[in-house]
Formats: C-alpha cells, structure tokens, sequence
C-alpha cells in the first residue's frame, strides 16, 4: 500500500529528476544578476584602464592579464577553502568582495592605484563565486543531469554578461553612476544569498579537500584545451572594445556583445545532450572552426562584420565551454567543486597568455596601422593551436 507520505516522497523525486530544486533555481536568477554587474565593467576595463593609467595598451594587457590571473590561478583553492567553510557562506563572502570592489571603483576614480585595486578585489570575489556557484547547481546531480544543469547555469552566466555590457554602455560616460549601481547590486545579492539554503552533506567534513591536494589529479586534456580555448576568446573581450571604439557607436557594441551572450543562452541547453554525446575531437574542431570564423569577421570593423563575428564566436564557446567542464568532470576523481576550481585556474593561464601575449601583437599591429590584421592572425591561431594540442596529445600517447 502506498502512503501519502510515500507519494509525497515519490512527487519530489520525480521532480528533482525533472527540473531544479528551488535553490538551484534561486541561484540561477542570482548567477545571472552577478554576471551583469560584473559585465556591465569587464568589457570596457581597457579603456578604463588607459584612461585612468595613462599607459598604453601593451601595459594595459599586461595589467589585464595578471588580475585575470590571480583571479583564476586562486580558484582551486578558493574551491577547497568554499568545501571547507561551506558553499552557501562562500558565495555570500563573493557577492560582499564583489560590492568592495565596486565601491573601491567609485571612490577611487581619480587615482590609479584605487583603480587597480579594484580590479583585484573584483577579481578576488570572481575566484571565490565560481566554483562555489558550479559547485552547488551539481552537488545533487547525476552523471546523467549534468549536462542540464552545468548548460542551465552558464545559460543564465551567459544571459547576465549579456545584459551587462548593454548597462556599461549606457554608463560608460558616467562611471560613478555605474558603480553606485552595482554597488547597490551586490548588497542586495548579498542580502538574497543569507536565505540561500545550505548544501547539506555535500561539503561534509570527511569531503572536504585539502588545501596541499588541490593542484592534483588535473583532467590534462581538458585543463590544456580549457587553457587554449579561453586565450583565444579572451582577445575577443579584452581588445574587440578599443578596436570597435572609433568604428562603431558604443550603444551598437553593447547591443553587439550582448547578442553574442545571448546566442550563448539559446544554443548551450539546446545544445547541451548533443555535446555530452558528442566526441571531444568533434567537439574541439567545431569549436574552433567557429571561433575562427567569428575572428575573420570581426577583422571588418563594421557593424554586420561584429555582429556575424559573436554569432560565430557564440556558437563554437557554447560547444568549447560546456565540453570542455564536461570531459574534466568526466576525467576527474576530484570532487566536482575542486574539479571546477582547477577549470578556472585553466581559465587564468589562457587569459594571462591572451592579456600578456595578445596585448603586445595587439600593440604591434596599432603602431604599424594594420589593426584588422590582428583578428586575422587570432583566426589563423584558432584553425592551427588546436590542431597540434591534438596531435601532440596523441602522439604523447603513442609514444
């Protein structure tokens, strides 16, 4: 005989094999509020940066790249430090850094150092969200629910860099406005994340992982293809704003960035079985065929050429950055949270490698006048890196 208490059991069950549990959805709505205020700065930070430092654009990618760094090189120890005092409360320790740097930004308009403090603490309250945010949407999933979850959380990522940029450009001209909005963001985000419901017996003390252990058992393939791909597509965020400033009204470029966001949004859930299935070498040559179709693209400087170029790029991130967190989970013996931790530290390598790397060829294609020509060679680099990843992966094991 089956009880109420037994259908009950059976209703809930089923539900959350079906969709998401009411913290899952709560943090959804918050993954994608913290992404706009993050995003409504993070595109326009080259030109902030110059204009606040004074220096040029080599400098500026230097300072890009080591601040990008040290948010992502943290993250594996950000996510053993998340398992160890509790997902919930590290998340609502982000959304507090995030409105720090946010005011440090407003009050520090006028001096350089204030700016890149801010910059660091914003990328400090990045390094403590992310794994914890990944970690918590999967701590009850299935292998099986993975994809669905992993897809529906950077959908809602994706859908707040979306609108981000679109705000930033509406405040470019007056940045007080725009970090007094933020700031005001993150204390009511801050606020939300004290009702978040804590994850239970996922971080239990026999789980939690230690600090000496974290950089072990790194998934090789996925960690070295997460490296590449986030080089190459950093360039896209970090030197598509001062290429598109004088060709194109910044309004048109906040539309253009948000559209690339919202692509993301729309092919990653639909997308997301098909890619769980899918081989990794498909799935790579996809990615970057896509990638560097988007960079030839965008080499027009005009309005169509931008907006083909985030479509294209849209489509093959969406394959890149869900395979490649899906290969490490699947390669890893770590929990998922350091598994995740150690994807961001992927991340940092490639930004540091796009701000340290792409900003001085950057530099040497402005000084000679032939600045459509970077986005070719970044093309030419998403056709060719990969390739010889493979290969050399393969050849390694052969060996």
């Amino acid at each position: 005989m089956v009880t109420g208490a037994s259908r009950r059991v059976g209703t809930r069950r089923r539900s959350a094999r079906e969709g998401f549990t009411g913290g899952q959805r709560a943090l959804l709505v918050s993954g994608c509020l913290v992404n706009i205020g993050t995003f409504a700065v993070y595109p326009y930070l080259a030109v902030l940066l110059r204009d606040r430092l004074g220096v040029g654009m080599a400098q500026v990618g230097v300072v890009l790249g080591v601040a990008t760094l040290v948010q992502f090189a943290s993250a594996p120890f950000t996510a053993a430090f998340a398992e160890r005092i509790g997902l919930k409360c590290c998340l609502l320790v982000a959304t507090v850094v995030y409105g720090l740097g946010a005011v440090t930004y407003l009050v520090g308009a006028e001096d350089p150092v204030s700016t890149v403090l801010a910059l660091f603490l914003s990328c400090g309250a990045g390094a403590l969200y992310s794994p914890a945010y990944r970690g918590y949407l999967v701590h009850s999933a299935t292998a099986g629910q993975r994809p669905k979850v992993l897809s529906a959380g950077n959908a809602a990522g994706s859908l707040g860099i979306a609108l981000g940029p679109v705000v930033g450009a509406v405040f470019l001209h007056d940045p007080g406005r725009l970090f007094a909005m933020t700031t005001a963001l993150y204390v009511v985000l801050a606020v939300g994340h004290c009702f978040l419901r804590p994850e239970g017996a996922a971080s239990s003390p026999a789980e939690v992982e230690p600090f000496r252990r974290v950089l072990k058992g790194l998934a090789g393939l996925p960690f070295a293809v997460t490296v590449l791909t986030h080089y190459l597509y950093m360039q896209f965020y970090q030197y598509l704003s001062p290429f598109a400033e004088d060709r194109v009204p910044t309004a048109v470029f906040g539309v253009v960035m948000m559209g690339y966001s919202l692509v993301v949004v729309a092919v990653q859930p639909l997308a997301a079985r098909r890619v769980g299935r899918v081989g990794y070498p498909v799935a790579i040559a996809v990615g970057s065929c896509c990638m560097a179709l988007g960079m030839v693209a965008f080499a027009s400087g005009r309005v169509v050429g931008l907006a083909a170029g985030v479509a294209a790029l849209a489509v093959g991130t969406a394959v890149l950055f869900l395979k490649n967190d899906l290969e490490a989970l699947a390669g890893s013996k770590r929990s998922a949270t350091v598994t995740f931790g150690q994807q961001r530290l992927a991340v940092g390598v490639g930004a540091l490698l796009s701000g340290v790397v792409g900003g001085a060829v950057y530099g040497l294609f402005e000084r000679a006048r032939l600045l459509p020509g970077f986005w070719l060679a970044v093309a030419a680099q998403c056709l060719l890196l990969p390739l010889l990843l493979v290969v050399a992966r393969r050849s390694s094991r052969t060996g």
